[in-house]
């Protein structure tokens, strides 16, 4: 007898599950939120995903992925600050989105570690690794181009620029106020 195939779009369960994890967190949420939202039977999901611990993973790799794409604004932009000044906008905007649970479920996951799952905490080490990086090598190449004065610690201005990227993800999960965190970047993208 021939197996029935998937009838899902496993992406598209995926970004719901994360979802669910971003908005309650990995305890909190449970087999049947996850269910519900993903639509999938219980049998789907285990076949799919084998537990709730590889499906919260696999979430965080998906977000991960959009991350990727924000952080592509990094990459090549016109100047070192109009780059920084894209990528805060775009992350103000998605920390400020209605549609969105409040905040970041890399950030989450870091904050409140409800996994104990080394495979977890390594995915989000290698989050905050992989963005202060971007942001280094932007600073670098502005050092290059006498955009960023080279006595400035690059390295340090990098770690400076992944706190603020969390600390939004933080402070947007209860202030909810827009303008004060776009004139915290303005201030730093300055100092710069």
């Amino acid at each position: 007898m021939i197996g029935r195939s998937k009838e899902f779009d496993k992406e598209l369960v995926l970004h719901k599950a994360m979802l669910v994890f971003w908005e309650k967190g990995y305890d909190a949420a449970s087999i049947p939120d996850l269910l519900e939202s993903m639509g999938l039977s219980r049998s789907s999901l285990y076949e799919t995903f084998g537990d709730k611990q590889t499906l919260y993973r696999e979430t965080i790799q998906h977000y991960k992925q959009a991350g990727r794409k924000k952080r592509s604004l990094l990459a090549n932009p016109l100047s070192v600050k109009t780059g920084i000044r894209q990528f805060f906008a775009q992350h103000i905007a998605s920390a400020f989105d209605e549609a969105l649970p409040n905040g970041c479920l890399v950030t989450n996951a870091a904050i409140f570690p409800d996994s104990s799952d080394p495979q977890i905490h390594q995915l989000v080490q290698d989050s905050f690794e992989e963005l202060e990086q971007s942001f280094y090598e932007l600073l670098s190449r502005g050092q290059q181009t006498g955009e960023i004065d080279p006595k400035k610690d690059i390295k340090v201005l990098a770690h400076l620029l992944l706190h603020l990227n969390h600390s939004i993800n933080v402070v947007s999960k209860v202030k909810r106020d827009k303008k004060v965190i776009s004139d915290m970047v303005d201030a730093v993208v300055e100092m710069l």
